[in-house]
């Protein structure tokens, strides 16, 4: 296990070292965001509060300066965010538990845009992953696994990213998800860290009993929803990093994501 660690961190200072010239600033062409701005428009949960933003006060102070200040309040989940295992699973972590070894991982990204097409509540399937594999070797273990549907095309347009723009309609849910089957291989088989998806859930839209979900919480794996720009990571050697907010009781956190390009 010693050594593990000793390899991830020594495999992590690399990649900082590829991607920090020797001035010590970053190479901003090997800088990739990977998360939708806060604002009115950001898509949330079908029953979730959206994200406010109220002016305190902005212009000119009694003492002559210019001062802004604003308040800001929204659900834990919506946006570009992580789901904590707190969200599925008793007695796990919450939010502000997370280890940073968990946010910090190789990104293996497999492209399922053709299914996704065909069938939008299409699932990841064993298969997927394994074709993955077959051209792209093993999946890493403490790899983070993101699904690349093509759905970010379609932020922030709700009827089209969600299924439904009706608030509170959770019924007629429409995007792609993991399966149940390679949520537990992925745990199971590769002892992967995160996963991460380009649409709202983890979960296929139609899903009611949230089966992926319940899988990686109870593994204790964070997960990322709503990820932007996932089509544009290579199918492996980006390393992703995820900056959630360290809410101490948080079933969730809104997250600020990036990746290191190779």
């Amino acid at each position: 296990m010693r050594r593990a660690r000793i390899r991830r961190r020594l495999w992590l200072y690399v990649w900082l070292w590829l991607a920090v010239p020797p001035a010590f600033g970053f190479d901003e062409e090997k800088l990739l965001d990977l998360t939708y701005p806060f604002d009115e428009n950001t898509v949330y949960w079908p029953t979730s509060l959206p994200f406010r933003l109220e002016t305190v006060h902005e212009g000119k102070t009694a003492g002559g300066f210019y001062y802004a200040a604003k308040n800001f309040c929204a659900a834990e989940h919506g946006g570009t965010h992580m789901d904590a295992p707190a969200h599925f699973a008793r007695g796990k972590r919450t939010a502000g538990e997370i280890p940073l070894r968990l946010l910090v991982g190789p990104a293996v990204v497999v492209d399922v845009r053709k299914k996704a097409e065909e069938n939008p509540d299409y699932a990841l399937r064993v298969e997927d992953l394994l074709g993955w594999e077959e051209q792209h070797g093993r999946i890493p273990r403490g790899a983070v696994v993101l699904l690349s549907s093509g759905w970010g095309s379609r932020w922030p347009d709700r009827a089209r990213y969600l299924g439904s723009a009706e608030p509170g309609d959770t019924k007629n849910l429409h995007f792609p998800g993991f399966s149940v089957e390679a949520a537990r291989w992925l745990v199971r088989e590769r002892d992967i860290d995160a996963v991460g998806v380009d649409t709202a859930s983890v979960d296929p839209g139609p899903s009611r009993d949230f089966p992926a979900h319940r899988v990686f919480a109870e593994a204790e794996k964070p997960v990322f929803e709503n990820v932007a720009n996932v089509d544009r990571l290579p199918p492996r050697g980006a390393l992703f990093l995820a900056f959630p907010m360290k809410i101490r009781e948080g079933t969730g956190a809104p997250a600020r994501i990036v990746a290191l390009l190779p």
